[in-house]
């Protein structure tokens, strides 16, 4: 963890745009370059979770009950780490994307012929005085589809959540509930 809290010390975006601009432009070297540092925060997010589970009582029973440290891990701390994971990854999602997006429209992203959200924003910002419709539209596409993955992944934290009590009023109160 000291390991993850010395990245931590570093700008992720700045680390990002050297990690592009010290290997290749090549879409998957990207994706690999901004996975090396969104790992950080899942990695402290899954340890302190682990470390709230190993005090609680049925982990003291498994043991109590011989069992193994492996069938402890396996059978009892990944399945309630599971839900976190899941809806912390579609949390991060638009961050990612939104980080790409950002890549692309400083022209370190992807080349061409392939595209991204970042590089149509780009090219509609050269043009807007002439065709404004090249940059609202890229915009408004990609805005609406960060919104709605943030929507999903806070439905999910909402479902998935074992400390959610479920409204007397059948659920109408949560918000925001999709499911």
């Amino acid at each position: 963890m000291r390991v993850v809290d010395l990245l931590y010390a570093l700008p992720f975006t700045l680390f990002v745009i050297l990690l592009v601009v010290i290997f290749e432009r090549k879409f998957w070297l990207i994706f690999v370059a901004i996975g090396a540092v969104e790992w950080l925060t899942i990695a402290r997010i899954s340890r302190s979770q682990i470390l709230v589970l190993k005090t609680q009582t049925f982990i003291q029973a498994a043991h109590v009950l011989g069992q193994s440290n492996k069938g402890v891990i396996s059978k009892h701390l990944i399945p309630n780490l599971l839900g976190l994971v899941i809806t912390y990854a579609t949390l991060t999602i638009p961050h990612i994307m939104l980080l790409e997006a950002l890549i692309s429209f400083l022209g370190l992203g992807v080349q061409p012929p392939s595209t991204s959200w970042g590089d149509l924003i780009q090219q509609g910002t050269t043009t807007m005085d002439a065709y404004p419709w090249l940059l609202l539209f890229p915009s408004l596409c990609f805005s609406l589809t960060l919104f709605a993955l943030y929507f999903i992944g806070d439905t999910l934290r909402a479902v998935l959540d074992p400390r959610t009590v479920p409204a007397l009023d059948g659920g109408r109160s949560q918000w925001p509930r999709a499911f």
